[in-house]
């Protein structure tokens, strides 16, 4: 994992913007020096340290602690437990060495403390022994176990006792993510020779200045106390350095993507006037809400500038989000390249025409090509008898009519085209184009955002997500975007009932489903994954056959799934739209987008595999009709807890549900960056450190106003940093 820009490290060899590197070796010490040259570390357990991405002493130093446990030594030995993590304190009274019959080096030390004592156990580590001697007090810190009448600690960390140190002194023990086949003793000893090795050769990022009036630690002082703390003021202050940095480095950055956005190119102005928006209006067989009408106004101030539009819309599942993407679709197309002034006729009526009668094109981009065929249904029935000319490109498409689709795009004629990522990634390049919508932002990642840019013009661009982001996170993440948000839902819409339904009340929940069924309605079967997985999860195709041959067998079944072919998997969903299915058995395809209003039930089989944002986007499927939607979560165990499906059941507010989604499980990639090739959020917690964005935020504004080009000397190696980090991935180029 890449996490240079947290630790004012940067990557080598070699690097964007080409780093000066003079200040990063002293003698033969180097931050890029690796780990088997240091002393304790050695080459077999360099190499159990590779899959956690620790192979360098800069690996080492940037991998930060999860949490810290307890190494003053008060623990009392009494008060051992197997599988508890203890910290003791005693006098060493035996030291012994001897040689396995495996061939490996045992090395024990016994510590003997008031109320008990610990035998320590170290395998070909014969460098511990010079590290104590028969009388020397010391701290024991591992989880012990009981060997016969001994407890026994394997490979624990040890502290030695000052002189005249007080009982129970204030100490505390890193502990790191680990992977298979690493322990904890691994990573501390390899982190620990690293910062005795180089610690002291990372360049500061911050002026001095700055870190005086933000209250920072010095980088150096940062990287020993977030290892190896002192105590739990100076652990705090050197996480919030690190965490601050963070933040503060990615802010700028994306001050940086903005104002570029908005001086590189001017956007095509797409005015809307009262006309057009009534007109446009009339199209929808529905009246909007005050949030959709609201959004709609916040879009069109935006369309009439000549500066990109850059906003993310962001609404709850079925708040109307796609409607208001269609609005903005339709008022692009129904103005005309040479005037940039919105057509006098009917929207619907709109057609290309030659050059200077020419409507601007727009583009809908989904994540699935299941999502981008049903964005083309809709607008189809939507702009039924209309001479608005639509176009569809996505990956499956046949050869010859994915050129004809590219040709069309190129020409003009298309004007309002959907499609997948074959956008981005293919061939297609735009005669016109005004506006790019992209639904489910999360899923492209900040790097696609840019790639449908014209040589001549930006387009607008609308992102959509129907994950709610709290405003914290938001502002963190999405900085260089204008924020709208659909906090209404329309009117009629109920609130979907949801249930946990624990293995011993499956028999009764499907009684209720074929009672359901057989009043007319239609369900879902949603299924966690399409082959055994080695966790015993249930696959879609043995779940298909139980349900056919058991709770469901009176019923139509379906099957869909990710491997299915592109035709297979549009030819089950219109069957079930049609109704020919009672019930489609379906992996996670169905999350995003799938709309049949008549299809109220749903039952998620292990549920407790999803996560938490995913389940309630499943959900969402069955709160599109007039019915109220019925939602069963089945727990693979009536007696593990499940705080996930406890948060599921407790609410359908969708903000309230991504706010635990972030305790639970971190921020995960909400800046789409595993999709775009940059590291996400390392070390901020986004919600536990909003204070710290909020601070970043202000301070990255502050600073990027007053000195846009980050001209001043004393910015130079934080500059080179940025560029280093977020240049590739916001397009940054040079600054400056």
């Amino acid at each position: 994992m890449d996490s240079s820009h947290l630790a004012a490290v940067s990557p080598e060899p070699p690097t964007p913007q080409g780093l000066a590197h003079a200040d990063r070796f002293r003698g033969d010490r180097s931050i890029s020096t690796h780990l088997e040259r240091l002393p304790g570390v050695g080459t077999t357990r360099a190499q159990r340290l590779q899959p956690l991405g620790l192979v360098t002493v800069r690996d080492a130093l940037i991998h930060f602690p999860r949490e810290y446990k307890d190494f003053s030594g008060a623990h009392a030995f009494t008060d051992l437990s197997e599988g508890a993590h203890a910290a003791v304190s005693g006098v060493v009274t035996d030291i012994a060495s001897r040689t396995t019959s495996r061939g490996q080096q045992m090395l024990t030390v016994v510590v003997k403390g008031t109320g008990g004592s610990v035998r320590g156990v170290w395998f070909n580590m014969p460098f511990m022994a010079k590290k104590m001697s028969v009388g020397m007090r010391v701290v024991f810190a591992s989880v012990p176990k009981r060997v016969g009448h001994v407890w026994e600690m394997t490979h624990p960390e040890v502290r030695v006792c000052a002189d005249g140190e007080e009982q129970g002194r204030e100490e505390w023990l890193a502990v790191y993510p680990l992977a298979d086949g690493v322990r904890q003793s691994d990573v501390r000893l390899a982190v620990r020779a690293a910062i005795d090795h180089a610690g002291d050769l990372v360049t500061e990022a911050f002026p001095a200045a700055m870190l005086a009036a933000k209250s920072l630690l010095p980088i150096a002082d940062a990287f020993r106390e977030i290892h190896f703390p002192t105590s739990v003021a100076t652990m705090a202050a050197s996480r919030r350095r690190f965490v601050y940095q963070e933040l503060f480095m990615l802010q700028v950055a994306l001050r940086m993507h903005h104002s570029q956005q908005e001086t590189r190119h001017a956007a095509p102005a797409l005015p809307i006037n009262a006309k057009l928006d009534s007109r446009i209006r009339q199209r929808f067989g529905f009246h909007f809400t005050a949030a959709q009408r609201r959004v709609c106004g916040e879009i069109a101030a935006d369309l009439a500038r000549t500066q990109p539009m850059n906003r993310l819309l962001q609404g709850d599942v079925g708040s109307g989000k796609t409607a208001v993407a269609i609005y903005a679709l339709l008022a692009t197309v129904a103005t005309k390249v040479a005037s940039s002034v919105p057509s006098d006729t009917d929207v619907a009526d709109t057609q290309a025409g030659e050059v200077g009668g020419m409507s601007y094109q727009a583009a809908l981009m989904a994540p699935t090509e299941l999502l981008a065929r049903q964005h083309m249904a809709t607008l189809e029935r939507l702009l039924k008898g209309s001479h608005v000319n639509l176009e569809l490109l996505v990956g499956g498409q046949a050869t010859k009519r994915r050129q004809q689709a590219i040709d069309r795009i190129a020409s003009g004629e298309a004007q309002i085209v959907v499609g997948t990522q074959a956008l981005v990634c293919g061939s297609a390049r735009f005669k016109n184009l005004g506006l790019v919508v992209i639904d489910e932002q999360h899923r492209f990642g900040v790097v696609q955002r840019g790639t449908l840019q014209q040589d001549q013009a930006d387009p607008h661009t609308l992102l959509m997500t129907a994950t709610p982001i709290p405003r914290t996170i938001a502002h963190a993440v999405y900085g260089d975007l204008d924020v709208s948000t659909l906090d209404e839902q329309p009117l009629g819409r109920q609130p979907v009932g949801t249930y946990r339904v624990a293995p011993e009340q499956l028999d009764a929940w499907w009684e209720f489903f074929r009672k359901k069924l057989r009043e007319g309605r239609q369900g879902y079967v949603v299924v966690p994954a399409v082959e055994e997985s080695k966790r015993g999860l249930e696959s879609i195709s043995s779940a298909f056959e139980n349900l056919s041959n058991g709770p469901l067998e009176a019923f139509r079944l379906g099957l869909v799934h990710g491997r299915l072919s592109t035709k297979q998997k549009q030819s089950m969903m219109e069957a079930f739209r049609t109704g020919e299915l009672d019930v489609l058995v379906a992996t996670s395809v169905i999350e995003v987008g799938i709309d049949v209003p008549q299809a109220t039930l749903m039952t998620i089989l292990d549920a407790d595999s999803f996560g938490l944002a995913q389940l309630h986007q499943l959900r969402g499927r069955v709160a599109r009709g007039a019915v109220q939607g019925i939602c069963a979560a089945v727990s693979a165990s009536a007696e593990q807890s499940h705080p996930r499906i406890d948060a599921f059941i407790a609410t359908t507010d969708g903000f309230k549900l991504a706010e635990q989604d972030l305790r639970l499980r971190g921020p995960g990639d909400l800046v789409g960056t595993r999709q775009s090739g940059a590291p996400p959020m390392y070390l901020a917690d986004l919600l536990r450190d909003a204070s710290v964005v909020a601070e970043a935020r202000r301070d990255a504004i502050e600073l990027y106003d007053r000195d846009p080009g980050l001209a001043d000397e004393s910015l130079q190696r934080l500059k080179e940093l940025i560029l280093d980090r977020w240049g590739e991935t916001l397009g940054l180029g040079q600054v400056g």
